[in-house]
């Protein structure tokens, strides 16, 4: 049997060193910054990401049905289009698909790819042209922050991390599974999920911007989340979510009105003026 050296690193130890240098290669070249300056990962490419959001947005449609309703149709997409506009070329995005879809879910969403999905149900909470509007500024940022290619990333460099460390710590054990299965738990709540909050915070304060900039009314923003507060009565609490509290998000529109009052304004005076109606 061979003598290692003290200073010749046993195949296992230069396994591991390997494997971290490997990966934190990985993780330093997948970060870049958001559109507020933010520090983000993001380990796949941009085509890669819209590509799978057209997808699931083509599976969206076909498992739920569109509204027959014309009317909420032409509302949703003037106010929708009002705010697309206002979204910069430096995007590369020139066209939006928006679908309203038929269901009682408070909700919209943007997919990669230039998506957009309202369901009627927000309808009946979003009670004007310029909650609807705040709503869809929202789903709009949390794609022109790339936060999808975010979360895939960070979801995808957790479970790396720790199957690596898994396979690497040794023989395997009950008390090893029970501590990785912790380690697990820890980087859900200690990771992922504030992760989630940062981006929805993020996206209030660019949706903000948009809304503002196509003449909606930055302050409806505010009425709105009162509103869902309302609708949702208790909810968990926020070190347990991806989205911040209510009351938090209210605080945080509020703190940031006086910054963007000078955009709407400016819109008003420029002749924008939305006038959609349901």
């Amino acid at each position: 049997m061979p003598v290692l050296s003290p200073r010749q690193p046993s195949a296992k130890t230069w396994f591991k060193k390997s494997l971290l240098v490997g990966l934190t290669t990985v993780l330093v070249a997948g970060c870049s910054s958001s559109p507020t300056g933010r520090s983000q990962l993001k380990l796949f490419p941009t085509a890669e990401v819209s590509q799978m959001g057209v997808q699931s947005f083509a599976q969206m449609k076909s498992e739920t049905p569109a509204t027959a309703d014309q009317n909420k149709i032409r509302y949703v997409n003037c106010v929708a289009n009002q705010v697309t506009a206002q979204v910069p070329a430096k995007y590369g995005i020139s066209e939006w698909e928006i679908v309203v879809f038929e269901s009682e879910q408070v909700n919209a969403f943007a997919l990669p790819g230039g998506k957009v999905g309202v369901y009627t149900g927000l309808l009946n909470v979003a009670n004007n042209q310029h909650q609807l509007a705040a709503v869809i500024g929202h789903e709009l940022a949390h794609v022109l922050a790339e936060h999808g290619n975010e979360r895939i990333s960070t979801a995808f460099a957790t479970q790396t991390g720790l199957s690596l460390a898994y396979k690497i710590s040794g023989e395997p054990s009950p008390e090893k599974d029970q501590l990785f299965g912790l380690l697990g738990v820890g980087a859900q709540y200690g990771i992922v999920l504030p992760f989630g909050r940062t981006q929805e915070s993020e996206a209030d304060m660019m949706g903000l911007d948009l809304m503002a900039k196509a003449g909606f009314d930055p302050k409806e923003s505010v009425t709105l989340w009162q509103n869902m507060a309302k609708a949702s009565g208790g909810s968990q609490p926020e070190f347990m979510s991806t989205h911040p509290s209510n009351e938090r998000r209210i605080n945080d529109l509020n703190g940031r009105m006086s910054a963007v009052l000078p955009y709407y304004q400016q819109a008003q005076a420029s002749g924008r003026k939305p006038q959609c109606m349901l």
